[in-house]
């Protein structure tokens, strides 16, 4: 079993900058891919970055050239720093984390942006 901690949402103006934490903890388990979801309200829940074990990143187009995807392996935690912040990226913003036990989710930090 692994357990995902998020901590960094927030609310902040547009234009301002947020940084996202996720740590996973737990045994026996090995980090495959780790990345961010986003669900707005009345929305579906869409991908946003992801980054695999060999550093390897993936963003989604609202995404690219504002958000930075990063992991630190020893500590098995990964951040998003998001920067120029737009109201439609107000969201709840869930860590995703891929293992050999299966895929896991955090229980989401809120994001909002005021315009």
């Amino acid at each position: 079993q692994v357990q995902l901690v998020e901590s960094g949402g927030g609310l902040v103006q547009a234009g301002a900058s947020l940084r996202l934490s996720c740590a996973a903890s737990g045994s026996g388990f090995s980090l495959k891919a780790m990345g961010w979801y986003r669900q707005a309200p009345g929305k579906q829940r869409e991908f946003v970055a992801s980054i695999i074990s060999g550093g390897i990143t993936n963003y989604a187009d609202s995404a690219k050239g504002r958000f930075t995807i990063s992991r630190d392996n020893a500590k098995n935690t990964v951040s998003l720093q998001m920067n120029s912040l737009k109201p439609e990226d107000t969201a709840v913003y869930y860590c995703n984390v891929v293992t050999g036990l299966g895929v896991y989710w955090g229980q989401g930090t809120q994001v909002t942006v005021s315009s």
